[in-house]
């Protein structure tokens, strides 16, 4: 900026000289300056300050050729003065709007900051592993060890999912653990009482009922041989049966058996033996028959039969002829064949195929499963099922529930969705809730700009009572008496564009309504210039005449 400096009216070479000096270099250098500044205005700002300058210069130029007035010294001044004037508001707006945009840049990293680790929160919360309980009893026991592998197989090969183990006494109490919410996987025999929403999830292994009665040790002085008192289950009316395994699923079993087979079941006797009471089991003489349950290839039914075949004579298999009846009465039982030489080659035990019944080892789960874990504990059991069977070879017969069968326990949806490849993606799962919720935002943000509109009512009426006091000093420039006068309303229509800035940076005014500002600021500049024209003619008119009177008056 230039500054003026007190100086007389005449126009002596040495009076126009320091002018010269003091006045044009500075403007020369204020109207066209080495270094653009980096500050930004918006378009109506640029505009008026381009417009001030074009008019500065002109009304220079226009003094600078007629100095030797006495009125333009004055006149200079004012034009110093507006330019000083609009350097000073320039600096502070430029500052002021530097501060606001520093601001609003640390803003928007706060929020993307925030936003970054809410998501990278959320992925980490997604990407942990779910630990499912699952209880299965007793310590020792089949089941017990399929888990305990399918657990350690879990850890080390598993990302989704992990297995807490809950040790139990038995099946009916992991049931009762599962119906109490205490576990979220119960391992049982699918012939127990069940939770209300229990459902299936794999197939543990298949158990198969074999009876079989002792034919006797054959006489050493007889060549005939023995025959067995029992040749079928209907003959089982008044002999004592030996069950292997002291639940009592398995005499419960035996009673639909006999009940199915037209034997009443009050007229057998029963008694149990644990799964370490083989030899006890051969030995007792009060026994006629016996019945075991588990594998085709397990080795306490192999091994109680070649107990008893020692001590009591080859074995004579009752076939269950009764086994469609028993599956279509009861549906958790199923129609089964023992293949002939299953349990023994030479000889063959049985030596052709005898008719059964089955009953399944499942893992349940309720219900309220999530669907999404149910799937990935399914897939996960048989992505490791080989590394299972290489440590509890029993863990071979883990296969998949028949999905189209219709069972009275269903398949769990998550387990279904896997077998019949219908399992939905995260987009077929939560696409709904995305949809939902982009149209919840785009409600929200309209929302929010009717709101925004709404509480910026008074900011706009004030833009439009701004240009209206525009408008109305038009008029009044177009009748000003003086620059000075001209020079007060431009420093009132500064103001006016300050404040005018400041609502449209801060969002209250939109883009079209500082159009239309710009476009009554532009008129009011036209009617400024016009009018400093004016004066400027006026004055140098005046001088003119004034110099003409005393060159009249002046002695020859």
């Amino acid at each position: 900026m230039f500054v003026v400096p007190p100086g007389g009216n005449d126009g002596d070479p040495a009076q126009v000289e320091a002018l010269r000096a003091h006045y044009v270099v500075p403007f020369r250098s204020w109207l066209f300056p080495v270094r653009q500044t980096s500050q930004s205005h918006s378009a109506a700002k640029w505009y008026y300050t381009l417009k001030t300058k074009v008019a500065a210069a002109t009304l220079f130029l226009k003094m600078w050729y007629s100095c030797e007035a006495g009125s333009a010294i004055s006149d200079l001044r004012l034009v110093t003065a507006m330019s000083s004037s609009d350097g000073a508001n320039d600096s502070s707006d430029a500052a002021r709007r530097r501060r606001r945009r520093s601001n609003t840049l640390l803003l928007v990293l706060a929020v993307g900051f925030l936003i970054f680790g809410a998501a990278a929160g959320a992925l980490y919360y997604a990407l942990q592993p779910v630990t499912l309980r699952i209880a299965v009893g007793p310590s020792g026991s089949d089941d017990h060890k399929v888990i305990v592998a399918a657990a350690g197989a879990f850890v080390s090969e598993s990302r989704t999912v992990r297995l807490s183990l809950i040790t139990t006494d038995g099946a009916v109490e992991a049931l009762a653990l599962l119906g109490a919410g205490k576990a979220d996987l119960a391992v049982a025999r699918g012939d127990l009482e069940m939770p209300a929403d229990a459902q299936t999830v794999a197939i543990v292994r298949k158990n198969v009922v074999v009876l079989w009665a002792p034919s006797g040790l054959a006489d050493k002085s007889s060549k005939r041989k023995p025959a067995p008192k029992v040749q079928q289950i209907a003959d089982l009316a008044g002999h004592r049966v030996g069950v292997i395994g002291l639940t009592p699923a398995n005499v419960a079993l035996l009673r639909v058996i006999l009940s199915a087979s037209g034997v009443e079941a009050d007229k057998v006797g029963e008694t149990q033996f644990g799964i370490n009471q083989i030899e006890e089991l051969a030995r007792d003489s009060s026994l006629d028959a016996f019945m075991a349950v588990g594998p085709l290839d397990s080795k306490i039914t192999s091994d109680a039969i070649a107990a008893t075949v020692r001590l009591r004579g080859e074995p004579k298999f009752l076939a269950i002829e009764a086994s469609e009846a028993i599956g279509l009465k009861h549906p958790r039982y199923e129609s089964e064949e023992v293949p002939p030489s299953v349990f023994s080659a030479n000889p063959a035990w049985p030596d052709d195929k005898v008719e059964t019944i089955s009953v399944n080892h499942l893992i349940m789960a309720q219900k309220a499963l999530s669907e999404t874990t149910a799937a990935a504990f399914f897939r996960q059991l048989f992505a490791v099922r080989q590394a299972i069977a290489r440590q509890v070879p029993g863990a071979v017969h883990i296969t998949k529930p028949d999905t189209e069968k219709d069972t009275e326990l269903p398949v769990h949806r998550g387990a279904a969705a896997v077998i019949d490849g219908t399992e939905r993606t995260f987009l077929d799962r939560y696409g709904d809730y995305f949809w939902f919720a982009l149209l919840s935002l785009s409600g929200i943000g309209s929302a929010g700009a009717w709101l925004r509109h709404y509480l910026n009512r008074d900011e706009r009426d004030e833009n439009t009572s701004h240009r209206n006091r525009i408008l109305a000093m038009v008029s009044r420039v177009r009748t000003a008496d003086s620059n000075q006068s001209l020079l007060a309303m431009q420093r009132e229509v500064d103001a006016i564009i300050c404040e005018t800035l400041e609502c449209y940076d801060d969002g209250a005014i939109e883009e079209e309504e500082l159009s239309a500002f710009g476009l009554v600021l532009e008129l009011f500049n036209h009617a400024i210039v016009e009018r400093r024209a004016a004066l400027q003619a006026s004055t140098l008119e005046t001088a003119r005449v004034a110099a003409g009177g005393r060159n009249l008056t002046s002695p020859r």
